[in-house]
C-alpha cells in the first residue's frame, strides 16, 4: 500500500515525467478524499472529461480513503511556517501516517524525509 498524493496521480494522467512510476504503484494507491478532490478540479479545469479520468483510475483498483478527525489534527500539526506544504499535502502525509505507509509525490517541497518517496529522482 501506498498514499498517492494528487501531484504523483496528476502526473500518471497528464503524461509527466515520472508517469510510468505512478502508472506501477496505481493498483497498490489510497488517495485521501482532500487529493481526490484536487485531482477531479485540477482535470477539470484543463477541460479534460473528469468521469474518463475517474474510471480509468478505479480501473486500476485506487481506493479513496475518507478524512478522519485525526488526520484533520495531523495535519494540522504537521503545519510550518513557510514549509511550501499546502493543507492537501499535509492531509496526504496525515493518511500516510494512519495507514503506516509511504507517501508518493511529485511535490520537490515535500523533500527527501522518512515516509516520503519522489516520483522523479
Amino acid at each position: 500500500m501506498i498514499v498517492l498524493d494528487a501531484s504523483a496521480v496528476l502526473a500518471f494522467l497528464h503524461g509527466e515525467p515520472g508517469a510510468d512510476r505512478a502508472e506501477s504503484l496505481l493498483s497498490e494507491g489510497v488517495v485521501g478524499a482532500a487529493n481526490w478532490s484536487e485531482v477531479a478540479q485540477k482535470v477539470t479545469s484543463r477541460g479534460a472529461d473528469w468521469s474518463h479520468a475517474r474510471a480509468l483510475l478505479l480501473s486500476y483498483g485506487v481506493r479513496i480513503e475518507a478524512v478522519t478527525e485525526v488526520d484533520a489534527e495531523r495535519a494540522a500539526a504537521l503545519w510550518r511556517q513557510g514549509s511550501g506544504l499546502s493543507l492537501g499535502d499535509r492531509l496526504c502525509l496525515a493518511l500516510s501516517l494512519r495507514l503506516g505507509c509511504d507517501a508518493l509525490t511529485a511535490d520537490r517541497a515535500w523533500g527527501e524525509s522518512v515516509g516520503v518517496v519522489q516520483l522523479r529522482d
